[in-house]
Order: C-alpha cells, then structure tokens, then sequence
C-alpha cells in the first residue's frame, strides 16, 4: 500500500525548496543570487527557519521509498530504476538543457568579466554546463546513496532492518548524535551542498528505521511535542545565527543546527502521518508534478532574478513576480519536456517503459 503522507511530505518540501530559492536570489547571506535590497532583510529569516532540515527530510523520504521498492523488485531492477530516473538526468541534462542554468549563475556572480576572451566558445559551453547543477546535486547524492545500498542490501541481507523496528521514542530522538557526528564528515568545500555525511546518514535512516510504520507511529504519537520543541528551537535559532552564513561551517555543523534539524524532521512526520496521511484535491495537484517542479524551476526563477534586480520597482514585487515565474516556469517546463519522449528521458528520467519515482 503506498503511503499517502510521504507523498504528501515530498509535495510540501518541494514548495518549499523553491520559495527558499526565491528569497535566496535576493539576499546577501549566501552569495548565489542577483543581489540583496538591503544590509538586513527580515524575510532572510525563512532561510534560516527551513534550510538545516528540508533536505534531510527528503534524503529520509527517498530512504523510505527505496525500501519500499525493495520488498517487491530485485536489485538489478532497482539499480536499473535508479540509473535511469536519477543518473541520467543529474548528467546529461547539464548539456541539454541545465547549461541555461549555468550562464545566469555565471551572469549573476560576474564570472564571465574574468574569463578571458581568447578561451574557445566549446570550452566556455563546458564551463556553463558544469556551472549549471543548480538543484541537481540532490538526485546526484540520491543516486551515490542508492548504489551504495544496493551492495550494503546484498550484504546484511535485511538483519539491521529488523533490528531497528522496537526502537522507542528516547532511541529514536537519541539518534541525533550520530547525525550530528555525520554532519562533521564528507563535506565537500566551496560547493556546500555536497554534504556526504549528512545525507547519507539522513537516507539510510529513512530505510533502515523510518521505514518501519511501528516507528512512524511512535513518532507520530508525539507530534504536539516535537512541534513545540521545534518552533520554539526554530525561533532561538534564527534570532541566534542571524545574519551568519547558516549553508556553511561553522553554523550548519554546530550542535543547534542539529538538534533543531532532528526536532523538525520528528515534528514534520508526526504531523504529517497524524494529519495529512489523506488524498486531496491539492496533494494530487502538487504531487503529481513535484518532481518536475523542483528539476525546472530554477532556471526561470534564475533568469528572472537576473533581468529584474536592476529593475525599479518595490523590493515585494520583485519576490513576487520571481516566485511566480518559478512555479509557472517550472510547472510549464515538466508540462512541455514530459510530453517529449528524447527530452522525458534525458531531464526527467522517465523512459518508455515508464520507471517509478524517486
């Protein structure tokens, strides 16, 4: 039986990676954008409030699908899947489509004011390409991970799995520590995101002990607790780092940004598995294209920040109109590629012989 409420899970933090990256174009904490407005920006607060846990959440949700897959398909069938929906698109979409992306980061950071001009168009094309990852290093991550397990599942030939199902409440907070410990580790410099500790330990959590429904209840059984802990960590968080840069060392390994980041990942799928394990009319809306919404909506959203940071106008239309360019841009862009059977492959994953999700 699927379960509806990590769907549901995947939705909502897929809208809100992309209203991070909006408010992201525009602030001068990570220096990734068009430019900010101001020294201080208040609304540089969602940032601090969503960035040390929404993707943690997705490693542990995509965690939890491959086991899923896993008790009803062979591992040669789920390295295939895999290959095909993770591999492919986080590679060749680079030199189809995702070089868009690439020029207006260069554009935005001044990069091809440095470039000397006697360097051949081929390899400046090269350099875009490389430049364009943008949002891909998730499904990049995912598809490292997901080889690494299908050897690890061959292996212990599924004992750590049954071991984890009685953990209790205090055991499964407890886990924390080796998240903080993880997050010490494997990071790469400069790209921040390539964090391989992290992560890692995030998806393999999700399918060796979130995977079980006993846990998801015990979690879910103190949702009231966790969302207390985690708004009011939350809050002392973002008045705390304020103004640091919170995608970097120090701040995103410190032992706050971990516990905060637990608190929220136990606090989202209490609620979630108490609240929201339904079907609706706006689940199936997002959830139908969400994975298609966050491989597209960057680029438009990074154009559009480029051509209106000069513009005129009040800082609030800027962010609006960009947010709305990244949901109609990338909605549009998964209407029009899915339709495509070359492009349905190379950006999305999707062959003919259609592959499941992530």
């Amino acid at each position: 039986m699927r379960k509806i409420y990590l769907d549901n899970i995947r939705s909502v933090v897929v809208l809100l990676v992309v209203i991070y990256h909006v408010i992201m174009m525009f602030t001068n904490i990570i220096p990734l954008g068009a430019g900010s407005f101001a020294e201080v920006q208040y609304q540089d607060a969602y940032m601090y409030l969503v960035y040390p846990w929404f993707m943690v959440i997705l490693f542990v949700v995509s965690g939890m699908s491959t086991r899923f897959y896993l008790e009803k398909h062979t591992t040669k069938e789920f390295v295939r899947s895999r290959t095909v929906k993770l591999l492919i698109p986080s590679t060749l979409s680079l030199f189809i489509f995702h070089w868009i992306t690439g020029y207006f980061s260069m554009a935005m950071a001044g990069t091809f004011d440095t470039i000397p001009s006697e360097i051949p168009g081929v390899i400046k094309f090269f350099i875009m390409a490389l430049s364009g990852q943008g949002v891909l290093w998730y499904i990049q991550l995912l598809w490292l991970f997901s080889m690494v397990l299908a050897i690890f599942h061959k292996l212990e030939k599924g004992k750590l799995y049954n071991l984890t199902k009685k953990m209790n409440f205090p055991l499964i907070i407890a886990l924390v520590i080796p998240l903080w410990a993880f997050a010490q580790i494997l990071n790469m410099p400069v790209i921040t995101v390539y964090r391989f500790g992290l992560y890692g330990f995030s998806f393999f959590v999700g399918y060796y002990v979130f995977a079980h429904d006993e846990i998801i209840e015990r979690i879910s059984k103190y949702w009231l607790f966790t969302t207390v802990a985690t708004v009011v960590m939350g809050i002392a968080y973002t008045v705390i780092y304020f103004g640091q840069n919170f995608a970097d060392a120090p701040v995103n390994r410190s032992v706050f940004n971990m516990v905060f980041c637990w608190s929220a990942v136990l606090c989202v799928f209490g609620i979630f598995k108490r609240f929201f394990d339904c079907d609706n009319a706006f689940f199936r809306l997002i959830g139908k294209r969400s994975f298609g919404l966050y491989i597209f909506h960057y680029t438009p959203l990074a154009a559009a920040a480029y051509y209106i940071y000069p513009v005129q106008m009040p800082c609030v239309f800027k962010y609006l109109i960009c947010a709305v360019v990244a949901f109609a841009g990338g909605y549009l862009l998964n209407e029009l590629f899915s339709r495509i059977p070359f492009f349905r492959w190379v950006l999305l994953g999707i062959s003919k012989k259609k592959v499941k999700g992530v």
